[in-house]
């Protein structure tokens, strides 16, 4: 059910990572409004679900299969998109996570981490972050949304006329424990947000971000949850500094972006990053 509707009949929207959890909700909505949706992602079994999700509700969407740190793959679906459906208007690039070679062990390192006794194992920490992790995590988060970013926006400036939402992240925001190359990423994508605001201005392209909080997806619920479904220490900490004390609905994303692609409700608005958190980003902690 959709907070509000805007009428998005006779544009094509682009969405990468459109076979996630988030992302896929937001493809859908967008097809509820009338656009038509091209899904872009690695896995054909997972796009073809949400493909059929959008046809069985009614909508018209294309599922795509390829990698965005692949330009000449992405190019080729850029051709297969506008032959299919038409000229891009509308891109979000969702595509991004995280990578286990990136991930510290401890949040915070001691002395005793360095120099562990006899026979126990010293923990995983920012020492031991591999250049390979850094790299697929930059790669993934931040250069696979430049290339799509170059790849579909450049149609939208010789046309004069588009719209580009990015999914940033908390982490981006605020440094979190552990995950310091994905926050630097995140970061990385809400400074490029604003820098693509400016540079595209003149040509009638907009470009915002969105920023979740958190939202339980596949990706993170082995971190945020235990064996029996239950919360993780980490996960009670987050809620704890939550504001409002839960975990976002993915539905929860559709009205802030619904609001920033139409040009009617937000046609002044650009280079903004929209955090959608709970209250996590106002919070102190005391």
């Amino acid at each position: 059910m959709l907070p509000f509707t805007v009428d998005l009949r006779g544009q094509v929207a682009v969405v990468t990572g459109g076979s996630g959890v988030l992302c896929s909700r937001m493809a859908l909505a967008l097809a509820e409004c009338g656009a038509s949706v091209a899904i872009l992602g690695r896995d054909p079994a997972k796009l073809d679900k949400v493909r059929a999700a959008i046809a069985a509700a009614g909508g018209t969407a294309r599922a795509y299969s390829c990698d965005v740190l692949d330009r000449a793959a992405l190019e080729k679906v850029g051709e297969a998109v506008a032959r299919d459906l038409g000229p891009c208007r509308i891109l979000v690039n969702g595509a991004g996570g995280n990578h286990p070679k990136a991930v510290s062990g401890v949040e915070v390192l001691r002395p005793e981490h360095l120099r562990p006794a006899p026979g126990a194992a010293a923990p995983t920490s920012f020492f031991d972050i591999s250049a390979e992790g850094l790299q697929a995590v930059f790669g993934v988060n931040f250069v696979g949304l430049f290339i799509a970013t170059q790849v579909f926006a450049r149609g939208m400036a010789e046309r004069g006329e588009g719209v580009i939402i990015n999914l940033t992240s908390m982490a981006g925001e605020r440094p979190l424990t552990k995950v310091g190359a994905y926050g630097a990423a995140k970061a990385a994508v809400a400074n490029l947000t604003r820098w693509l605001a400016v540079h595209l201005a003149g040509v009638n392209v907009r470009v915002n971000a969105i920023s979740p909080g958190f939202f339980l997806t596949e990706q993170n619920r082995p971190l945020l949850t235990t064996p029996d479904g239950g919360y993780s220490e980490r996960a009670r900490k987050i809620v704890a500094h939550t504001p409002l004390g839960r975990f976002g609905e993915a539905d929860e994303l559709i009205g802030t972006l619904l609001w920033l692609v139409s040009p009617a409700a937000a046609g002044f608005v650009t280079g903004a990053v929209i955090p959608v958190d709970g209250g996590f980003s106002a919070y102190s902690g005391v």
